[in-house]
C-alpha cells in the first residue's frame, strides 16, 4: 500500500515537469539544426551582455527552486491529509509547510534583490 502511495506522489510531483521533459526531447530532435536552436535560445554571437546572462541564470535557478517549493507544499499537504489523526504526522506536515513558506519568502526576497542588482548593473554598464 505504501508503494502505491509513493508511486502516486512521484507521478504527481513529475506532472508539472512534463513540459520541460517534452521540450528537452524536442531540442534533441533538432540536433541537426544547432544554429536555429542557438538563435532561439538567445545564445548566438550577440547573446547580450554579461548582466543578461547572469539574469537568465538566476531566473532559471529561482524557477527551479519554485518547483521545489511546490513539491514540498504538495508533500506536506498529502502528509497532513493522510495523517489519520496521528499528531506526529500533523506536526511534521506543519513544520514542512512553515519551513516551505519561510523558504518562499527568502526566495522572493532573493529574486527582488537580484533583479534590482542586475538592473543597476545593466544601467551602470550600458553605453549611451
Amino acid at each position: 500500500m505504501k508503494l502505491k502511495h509513493a508511486l502516486m506522489a512521484a507521478a504527481m510531483a513529475a506532472l508539472p515537469l512534463a513540459p520541460i521533459a517534452l521540450q528537452s526531447a524536442h531540442a534533441v530532435d533538432l540536433s541537426g539544426q544547432l544554429d536555429e536552436v542557438n538563435d532561439s535560445a538567445g545564445l548566438g554571437g550577440d547573446a547580450g551582455s554579461l548582466t543578461t546572462t547572469i539574469g537568465s541564470l538566476i531566473s532559471v535557478l529561482l524557477g527551479f527552486l519554485g518547483v521545489i517549493f511546490l513539491i514540498l507544499i504538495i508533500y506536506a499537504g498529502l502528509l497532513w491529509m493522510t495523517a489519520g489523526g496521528n499528531e506526529d504526522n500533523v506536526k511534521k506536515a506543519r513544520g514542512i509547510l512553515l519551513n516551505s513558506v519561510i523558504g518562499l519568502i527568502i526566495l522572493l526576497s532573493a529574486y527582488a534583490i537580484s533583479s534590482f542588482v542586475i538592473d543597476q548593473l545593466g544601467t551602470a554598464t550600458s553605453t549611451g
